[in-house]
């Protein structure tokens, strides 16, 4: 090939102070282009925060005026217009549902999650256990508390086992879901050398993975905890509401925070809005604490692994 058949790049007819100009433009437009997203994404969450910080400071704002030793020890008046008392009975009720509906959805949730993860892989029984799974996770509230009140409610009546047993449903997905992808993430090395050591399958399950995940799995309960503290609308169809303290598991309605908070917000009176604020602040601080118990455990998990 001879000197005239050589191609000649496009910059070497041009002198270097032109070279220098052509590339700093392509450089300017990624910075600049840079410059815009950044600030479109600062823009988006700031209009995400600045409504969130007006809910937040408008609960506390109105919940510490009612808040004190006496509405937390005290229950629910029977008069909506008298002054005083507070949601004791309302925060038992709470935790007694959720509690229930953490032993009955818990255990059921982890091992459908050890099933999908472990032993049913690609099967057809896991794709319809994921398929529902998922669905569940994204149906309204409200129609979990309609099947619960036609299957149980109508036979047995309003109480706390029922309401549990609501909320334990919308519990499951969450924990099965969340569970199942913790145990996905153990690594198949620490699997692979139990087996070498003569360990069965359910033995590497119960002594290698669960362990292994047992952070993740504990995260994914906490969230499914907070969901259902929350949750209002089945407990409108199956624990009713009570203005006393309640023990009692069947066929006696029972209260929750939601319901009092429901319940006081939508009255004309003073003071059952005021107990209706506070009741928020109660609900929103314990939904609070299980989310940052969560937090904790998923970044200590990280740095663990």
């Amino acid at each position: 090939m001879s000197a005239a058949d050589v191609p000649v790049p496009a910059e070497a007819g041009r002198t270097s102070g032109e070279v220098s100009v052509l590339g700093r433009r392509p450089a300017r437009r990624r910075v600049w282009t840079d410059r815009l997203a950044t600030a479109g994404l600062v823009a988006a969450v700031i209009m995400v925060l600045v409504p969130l910080g007006l809910i937040l400071f408008t609960i506390a704002r109105r919940g510490l005026a009612t808040i004190s030793w006496e509405f937390l020890t005290q229950p629910m008046p029977y008069s909506l217009r008298k002054e005083g008392g507070g949601l004791l009975n309302s925060a038992l009720g709470t935790f007694l549902m959720v509690g229930l509906a953490t032993v009955f959805s818990v255990p059921l949730g982890v091992l459908a999650a050890v099933y999908l993860a472990e032993y049913g892989k690609k099967n057809t029984l896991a794709g319809v256990i994921r398929f529902f799974t998922d669905v569940m996770t994204g149906v309204p509230s409200v129609f979990v508390g309609l099947f619960i009140y036609t299957a149980l409610v109508a036979q047995i009546g309003f109480g706390a086992l029922v309401g549990a047993i609501a909320l334990s449903i919308i519990m499951l997905p969450i924990i099965v879901r969340s569970s199942e992808e913790m145990l996905r993430l153990v690594p198949s090395e620490l699997k692979d050398a139990s087996y070498a050591l003569g360990a069965a399958k359910w033995q590497t399950v119960s002594k290698v993975v669960l362990p292994s995940a047992l952070p993740g799995i504990t995260t994914g309960v906490l969230l499914a905890v907070a969901r259902a503290a929350g949750e209002t609308a089945p407990l409108i169809l199956t624990a009713l509401g009570s203005f006393k303290i309640v023990t009692t598991l069947v066929g006696e309605p029972i209260s929750a925070l939601p319901l009092a908070i429901l319940s006081g917000a939508r009255n004309p009176f003073a003071a059952g809005q005021a107990r209706a604020w506070a009741g928020a602040l109660e609900l929103l601080v314990i939904v609070l604490v299980f989310t940052i118990l969560a937090r904790v455990i998923a970044s200590r998990s990280r740095i663990s692994s």
